[in-house]
């Protein structure tokens, strides 16, 4: 049961965050694109990477830290079906283009910085 309130714990703080993040990319940016979705998903697929690489090999760090981080709030703050309603969205509106260079910036720079946070990591 304790996993579970880690997990959740996580989760609230990631999802939190993720709201914030959208609103303030609403805001400040053009909703031609879905910006704030590419910006969570980079930066989530980052911290993860970092995170792993850092409590696995350099901090060993508590089970319990890797529910909150890794599951909860990565698990909340990172959003697949975000991404893919958008990606349909823009196919939808016959945006060929933009439906092309989401999936692929998604993809590439999320890989890209999964491998970047555990390269910074095994660096330091």
């Amino acid at each position: 049961m304790r996993a579970f309130a880690w997990i959740s714990l996580g989760a609230v703080l990631g999802a939190n965050l993720r709201y914030l993040i959208a609103q303030f990319v609403a805001k400040t940016s053009v909703a031609l694109f879905p910006y704030s979705t590419l910006f969570i998903n980079v930066s989530g697929s980052f911290l993860l990477g970092a995170f792993m690489i850092w409590s696995v090999e350099r901090a060993i760090v508590n089970p319990r830290y890797q529910l909150l981080f890794a599951i909860g709030f990565c698990g909340s703050y990172t959003t697949f079906s975000s991404f893919a309603f958008e990606s349909f969205a823009l196919l939808e509106q016959g945006r060929w283009g933009g439906f092309a260079l989401n999936i692929l910036l998604n993809n590439l720079l999320c890989l890209a910085a999964v491998i970047g946070g555990a390269a910074l990591v095994r660096s330091v």
